[in-house]
């Protein structure tokens, strides 16, 4: 009983001494556990730092350079980032190029049709993000009387007079840019799920 006494003291005073050790304040912050994860090495998109030795003072990298070294040596134009090749234009996965329309170029986006061929797949998606984005305006059943549609006022009823009529792209035009006191949702949905809520309004909200 004495021995076990004896080792469950020690025990006691062995971890408190660990837990005091790993204390940290004022100075003495202590000691940084995997510091790369909090001093990871950021890459500049348009410069380089080609110095391996910048930041040696600071760095505990296990390639042995210094901390602020990121040059991308595979890059001849001394920056971190690729140059888009000459004379071409960026698209996304699906093809679709860059949409450049401005805000009050609403007969030009009347023009665009919809890339998305229609399925029932795609409308219950489109429901989906209808609901999940729209509704609190428009309203489940598109008139205008969600929740805080009632509150702001002026929200459209995508069922009554000249919305009926709308175009496609003159829809996914004001989802992306806005119009009036609807907001610009273009940076928080993507092009595809916006067509998708423009075929749920059409073919189920409208019924066209």
């Amino acid at each position: 009983m004495k021995l076990v006494k004896t080792l469950s003291i020690l025990g006691i005073v062995t971890a408190g001494i660990v837990l005091g050790a790993c204390r940290a304040g004022g100075e003495d912050q202590g000691l940084e556990f995997a510091p790369q994860m909090y001093h990871s090495v950021a890459y500049e998109p348009l410069t380089q730092i080609t110095d391996e030795s910048q930041g040696d003072w600071l760095s505990n990298r296990e390639d042995e350079k210094g901390e602020f070294y990121n040059s991308n040596i595979y890059n001849p134009h001394n920056m971190n980032m690729r140059e888009p090749v000459e004379n071409t234009v960026p698209r996304n996965k699906n093809g679709y190029l860059p949409y450049r329309l401005k805000a009050f170029e609403l007969e030009e986006a009347a023009l665009i049709e919809n890339p998305i061929e229609l399925s029932d797949e795609v409308l219950d998606e489109g429901e989906t993000l209808y609901l999940q984005y729209c509704s609190s305006c428009h309203g489940a059943g598109g008139e205008g009387d969600g929740k805080a549609g009632l509150i702001i006022g002026g929200v459209a009823n995508l069922k009554g007079g000249a919305y009926i009529n709308l175009p496609e792209g003159h829809i996914f035009h004001v989802i992306t840019k806005g119009k009036g006191r609807m907001g610009a949702h273009g940076s928080q949905i993507t092009p595809e799920s916006r067509w998708k809520i423009v075929h749920y309004v059409k073919q189920e909200i409208q019924k066209q």
